[in-house]
C-alpha cells in the first residue's frame, strides 16, 4: 500500500536522469528570457517545421539546451489556449532534454494542432524535429522511444 500522499504509480516511474547528466528539471536558468536571445534565434534562421511545433536553434555564447517557448494568437485567441500549449511544450522538452545534446538554445513555437493532438504526438514531432536538427543521435532516439513506448 502507498505511503500517504504518494501515487501508487510513482513506484514504477524512474526519473534517474540518463547518462548524460542533464536532469528533468527546467528552472529559470534553463529558459530564454530576454527578447535579444529571442532575436538572435530568429537572425541565425535555422528551424525545422513539424505539424504540431516549429523547432528554432540558436548558437552562440551560453548557449546549452536553454528553452524559449511561443504561441501567438495564432493558435488561439485565447490566453488560456496559448498557456496551454506552452505547458505542452514545455513538458515535452523537460521531458526530454536529458537526450538531448549539444552546445544550442532551443526555441518551440506551438502551432494550432497541438491544443488537439495526443500527447505521444507531441513527444513522437519533438524527437522527429529534433532528430533533423542534430539535438539526439540514433542511440539516444532510441532509449526515448522506448522510454515513451513510441514504437513505430
Amino acid at each position: 500500500m502507498p505511503k500517504p500522499h504518494q501515487r501508487e504509480s510513482d513506484r514504477s516511474i524512474d526519473s534517474s536522469p540518463p547518462s548524460s547528466g542533464l536532469d528533468r528539471c527546467l528552472s529559470g536558468k534553463q529558459r530564454l528570457t530576454q527578447s535579444s536571445l529571442f532575436a538572435e534565434t530568429f537572425a541565425q534562421n535555422r528551424k525545422w517545421v513539424g505539424r504540431t511545433m516549429i523547432l528554432w536553434l540558436r548558437s552562440g555564447e551560453g548557449a546549452s539546451l536553454r528553452l524559449g517557448v511561443v504561441t501567438s494568437k495564432k493558435v488561439h485567441l485565447r490566453a488560456n489556449k496559448r498557456n496551454y500549449a506552452r505547458r505542452r511544450l514545455r513538458e515535452a522538452y523537460r521531458n526530454l532534454r536529458p537526450y538531448f545534446s549539444g552546445d544550442f538554445d532551443v526555441m518551440l513555437i506551438g502551432r494550432r494542432p497541438i491544443l488537439s493532438c495526443e500527447w505521444k504526438e507531441v513527444i513522437r514531432e519533438l524527437l522527429k524535429l529534433a532528430r533533423k536538427a542534430g539535438l539526439i543521435d540514433d542511440e539516444n532516439l532510441e532509449r526515448a522511444k522506448q522510454a515513451y513506448d513510441l514504437a513505430e
